[in-house]
This record gives C-alpha cells, sequence and structure tokens, in this order.
C-alpha cells in the first residue's frame, strides 16, 4: 500500500470510526426522534405533544392516564424510555419502522385494562409505549347493510355505546360491561359482554381491520389476508401488528329490556341458588344473561359468603318472572326487583347506577384518567356442574378469604353457533367462565401478598372442578402466572406453555399465521405468540 492509499484510508476510518462513536454516543431517544422526524416531516412543535421522552412534563401524566393497575403504578415499576401517542397513521407507521430499525421493544396500549400490565411495563432496559388514546374515532352508519361502525382502537367501549345510541334506540353492540375498557384489546382478545349468549362473542361482529404490520405497511381485510385476520379476531392483536381499527356491524335490541339483581348471603339460600344456577344460567333463553358474583363478605360483623346475581333480559319483566318462577324458583325473583329501561339506560345500571333516569348517558364518555386499584384476576373454564358438596367446600373456604371472590359467566345460547376454530377463540363450548378476583387499597407488600395468596387459594380450590389439558385461560384476563414453570426453556416452549392454555388447538395456527407476518418476532410480549423455530420453517 503506496503512502497516498495510505493516508485515503486512514482518512476513511477516523472519520467512519468518528460517525459510528457520534450514533453510539446518542440516547435511544434521540435515535428514535431522529429517525421518527425523517419518516414522518413532522414539525417541532406537533413533535413534543407526539413523542414523550422522560424529561417531558406529560411523560407521567400519559403513563399514568391508563394504569387501571395500582400494583404497576410505582417508584419502582419500570418505565418506558419514550412514549408515543400518536395523532394520524403515518405517527404509527412511523414508529414501528424507527423501534424496529433500531432494535427497541415496542409495546402497545389502547385502554390500559391490562390487568399485568403488558401494554406498558417490561423487564427490557429499554423499551417504548404506543399509546392509542388519541385513535378514538367512532363513525356509525345505520344504512350500511343493517347497521355497522368503523371504530379506532384507543376508543373506549363507552364512547362506542354513546356513539351508536346517538343513532338510533334500537342498535346496540356486544361487548363488555365496562366503559373504559379500551376497544383494541377487547376486541382482538374475543371480548364479551351480557348479551354474549344472543349475540356470541365481540370477534362474531368484527368484518374488517386495520392493521400495521412489521415492515410499516397498513393493511386491511383484503390485504391483509384471511388468516391475519382470522388471528386478530380472538388471538390478541399486539403479537401481529398494531391494529387501528375495526369495522363492526350492530345488531338490532328490543325498544324495552330488563335488569334485576338478587342477593343472597349462606344463610339466605346463596348456596343453592349458586348451584342451580349452573343448570340454568347456560341453558335458558339465550335472550336472559344471568352473572353471578360469589364473594367472601361482612355480615353483622361477621366473615360469610355473599353471591349476587345480576341479569339482563333482551324482553320485558312479565315475561322473565314467569320464565324464572318455572326454571329458577330458588332465585325467588319478583316483579318488584325488576326494572324496565332501554338498552343503553341497561349499560348504566351495569355500571352501579342504581336510578338510571337521574343518570345522562354522557357518563359513558368520561375515561377516568390516573385511577386505579390494586387488583388481580385470573380465569377458569367450567366443563361440567359442580356438585352441592363441592359449592359447599369452596363456600367455606371463601368465608375465610377477604376481598376474594369468584365471578360466574354463563356461556351457551348462540355462543355456540360458532365452530371452536373459526375464530381464534377457543372457549365457546364450556358452560361457564369464572373470574378469579381480587381488589384492594392498601398499599405494600405485604397487602399484596395477603390478597394475592387468598386469590391463588381459590385458584387451587378449582383446579378439580374445571377444564383439563390444558387448564384453559381467557387471554382478555392476561396472568402471568400461567406462564411461570418456564425456566430452561426456548422461546417456543415458553410460549406453548401459557398458548395452548389461551388458545388450545388454535394455538398451532396461530404460531403459523406470526411466523409467517412477524418472522422477526418484533411484536412481542411477555404472553405474547412465539415464531416457530428456524428449524421448522417452511
Amino acid at each position: 500500500m503506496d503512502n497516498k492509499t495510505y493516508l485515503i484510508f486512514l482518512l476513511f476510518f477516523v472519520t467512519t470510526y468518528s460517525s459510528l462513536r457520534y450514533a453510539d454516543s446518542k440516547t435511544p431517544f434521540e435515535n428514535f426522534l431522529q429517525c421518527f422526524k425523517n419518516k414522518t416531516n413532522i414539525s417541532d412543535k406537533d413533535l413534543t405533544d407526539v413523542v414523550l421522552p422522560q424529561t417531558s412534563v406529560s411523560f407521567t401524566t400519559v403513563l399514568r392516564a391508563y394504569i387501571r393497575n395500582a400494583r404497576f403504578n410505582t417508584t419502582a415499576t419500570p418505565k418506558p424510555t419514550v412514549i408515543i401517542v400518536p395523532r394520524v397513521e403515518s405517527h404509527v407507521q412511523a414508529t414501528v419502522i424507527c423501534t424496529k430499525t433500531l432494535n427497541y421493544q415496542l409495546k402497545i396500549r389502547s385502554g390500559g385494562h391490562d390487568y399485568d400490565g403488558l401494554s406498558y411495563i417490561s423487564s427490557a432496559a429499554t423499551f417504548f409505549v404506543l399509546d392509542l388514546s388519541n385513535f378514538r374515532n367512532i363513525t356509525v352508519d345505520l344504512n350500511d347493510d343493517g347497521g355497522s361502525a368503523w371504530v379506532q382502537t384507543g376508543a373506549t367501549l363507552g364512547e362506542l355505546f354513546y356513539r351508536i345510541w346517538e343513532k338510533s334506540e334500537i342498535h346496540a353492540f356486544p361487548a363488555g360491561v365496562c366503559p373504559t375498557v379500551g376497544v383494541g384489546g377487547h376486541v382482538s382478545g374475543g371480548g364479551y359482554g351480557n348479551m354474549i349468549r344472543k349475540f356470541g362473542l365481540t370477534i362474531d361482529h368484527v368484518v374488517d381491520a386495520k392493521i400495521v404490520v412489521a415492515n410499516g405497511e397498513i393493511r386491511d381485510r383484503k390485504t391483509m389476508g384471511e388468516d391475519l385476520f382470522w388471528a386478530i379476531r380472538g388471538g390478541g392483536g399486539g403479537s401481529y401488528g398494531v391494529v387501528l381499527g375495526f369495522k363492526v356491524k350492530l345488531v338490532e335490541v328490543p325498544k324495552t329490556v330488563t335488569v334485576f339483581r338478587v342477593d343472597k348471603y349462606m344463610d339466605e339460600n346463596a348456596l343453592d341458588m349458586v348451584y342451580k344456577w349452573q343448570f340454568v344460567a347456560p341453558r335458558t333463553d339465550p335472550g336472559l344473561f344471568l352473572r353471578v358474583l360469589v364473594s367472601s363478605a361482612t355480615k353483622n360483623k361477621t366473615l360469610t359468603v355473599r353471591a349476587r346475581l345480576r341479569a339482563l333480559y333482551l324482553g320485558d319483566a312479565n315475561d322473565v318472572v314467569l320464565k324464572m318462577a318455572k326454571e329458577f324458583p330458588e332465585m325467588g325473583l319478583k316483579k318488584e326487583d325488576c326494572k324496565e329501561m332501554t338498552w343503553i339506560q341497561s349499560m348504566l345500571w351495569w355500571m352501579n347506577h342504581v336510578d338510571v333516569d337521574k343518570v345522562k348517558p354522557e357518563i359513558l364518555l368520561e375515561r377516568e384518567p390516573d385511577s386505579a386499584k390494586f387488583v388481580k384476576r385470573k380465569s377458569d373454564y367450567v366443563e361440567k356442574e359442580m356438585t352441592k358438596r363441592e359449592l359447599n367446600r369452596l363456600f367455606k373456604k371463601l368465608a375465610t378469604l377477604d376481598r376474594t371472590g369468584l365471578v360466574l359467566n354463563p356461556y351457551g345460547g348462540n355462543l355456540n353457533a360458532t365452530a371452536t376454530d373459526a375464530t381464534a377463540f377457543p372457549h365457546r363450548n364450556k358452560l361457564y367462565k369464572i373470574q378469579h378476583s381480587t381488589t384492594w387499597s392498601d398499599a405494600g407488600p405485604e397487602a399484596e401478598r395477603l390478597y394475592i395468596g387468598n386469590l391463588r387459594t381459590t385458584y387451587r380450590i378449582m383446579t378439580p372442578f374445571v377444564s383439563k389439558n390444558p387448564r384453559s385461560s381467557y387471554l382478555n384476563y392476561r396472568d402471568i402466572d400461567i406462564g411461570v414453570n418456564d425456566h430452561g426453556v426456548d422461546s417456543y416452549r415458553k410460549g406453548e406453555i401459557y398458548g395452548r392454555k389461551y388458545f388450545g388447538d388454535n394455538f398451532d395456527r396461530l404460531v403459523r399465521v406470526k411466523t409467517d407476518v412477524d418472522p422477526d418476532n418484533f411484536f412481542r410480549n411477555e404472553q405474547s405468540i412465539p415464531t416457530l423455530p428456524f428449524n421448522k420453517r417452511r
């Protein structure tokens, strides 16, 4: 090498090395910011409301606004390096492209009800949160084949219900009864509410969707293909991309519906009522939904068990009273227990507003920012009725466990009209679903150990009486406990441990779809769908 060539080489090396060192010296935020600006041409003024580093004055407010579990709202909780709050679709595309190019982990959050916080916490040292709370546009079209709506995934269920009510009192949408739940997670995980037995799951009414995939492209049902469209209806959208919105079909409901509640304690025949409930609730008229919450309670300063039955009937009070007198006399339902109202008023009633005539539907638009208690949830599916003796054992144990309960949600009816593999949600043929529930307000590790310990006790007691091989769970009651036995195994096997519980036999197809659309496993969280090992790929 002559001197001239050597000097050119040396100059090139020094220049390149300096550039690399300069790039390496940038923070993850600076690297992302540069990429994001190049992809969007966003102004510096607008940028401050869209890309929020930890130093932003809005960072903590935005992060906390949609944390619904106080367990993950502490100083010790891992915080994202950056929160992106997109205003338009191109912001989402740029976020995906830049975080993937720079090899940062991206968490996707719509409503934030995520029980175990997987949409906004991570064990990774550097991770970003894509907060879709501004993506809340809803367009209702009653002239589209009986009624439809395009709803962005950052909207809440309450907002969707309200926008439908603005247009019609006889149209509705079968989804959850908690109005602050985000559409994105609720729908992509399956979704259900108090009309599940009449109209099936929420995903049964999804007819189109828009999603940003790993290369930044936006695809609808036609361009994403039926496999991916199948996967994001019950398989969780966050494993495959960023779902921007869903097109849903509306349903028609009577002008008058009926609600009622019946509460009984152990000394008031509660055990007999819950036992008979198992035989009636999954088999009665599909227009009747009977939910029961069995929980510890205090009566006369003594811990006992209370069974609280809540119901929606798509019809008038006289009709349902006659049905229950014949099918369910143990409930003791009387006409004075019932209230007739419109469907939108029934949503307010399920929010625990007793006198719905004094409450305006606009309350459905409230998002309750920065409000959370300490919670833990688990789930089960029951395939055969428990005996009275088995229920009695559960009741006796519950009477010793403070703040612990089981929410029993009946299946049956028209839910079974759709095959278990028609969507990614596999649990349609079960008798009823259980949500194991504990909620408390005392901060600190001692309270957390106590109440979560109580919950795990009821979960353990129920082991002989619920589904087996695998013990099934509901994706939208995300439970990090069911993936703990994963030490020393590869990522696919880790995913299979919880994946079989959430998705049963549908897990295999979900993995194939994941491997096809996101082979690098960019869209991932602690319980996302894994990709196939390289030696098993086509």
